[in-house]
């Protein structure tokens, strides 16, 4: 039994094949939220009121100290999510860094 060699599985041109191209539709919306430039304080700030600091759906639902229902966190469901998360530590960084403000009432 012959075992496959390097040079077998290279193409015709003499290079490896080339990986295949992968769908992804949202990553023109996930760089445009990379790239956001914060130029001014009140741009900033309003990030920082807007994007939660924490996922707002989670509850625990109690009765008498008794669980009843938990209801998981769904903000990972948000294919946004993680740049949403950087979007907000920039505009946190950028207050406190840039403006010298005091960011713990946005915590």
């Amino acid at each position: 039994m012959e075992v496959a060699s390097e040079p077998a599985l290279r193409s015709s041109t003499g290079s490896y094949p080339e990986a295949p191209m992968r769908f992804a539709p949202l990553q023109p919306i996930r760089q445009w939220l990379a790239n956001i430039e914060l130029g001014d304080r009140k741009t900033a700030r309003s990030l920082c009121v807007i994007i939660p600091a924490q996922c707002p759906f989670e509850r625990t639902v109690q009765l008498f100290g008794r669980t009843l229902l938990a209801i998981p966190p769904l903000c990972k469901l948000n294919p946004f999510y993680d740049e949403l998360v950087a979007l907000r530590f920039r505009a946190l960084c950028y207050l406190a860094d840039v403006c010298g403000e005091d960011v713990s009432p946005f915590c």
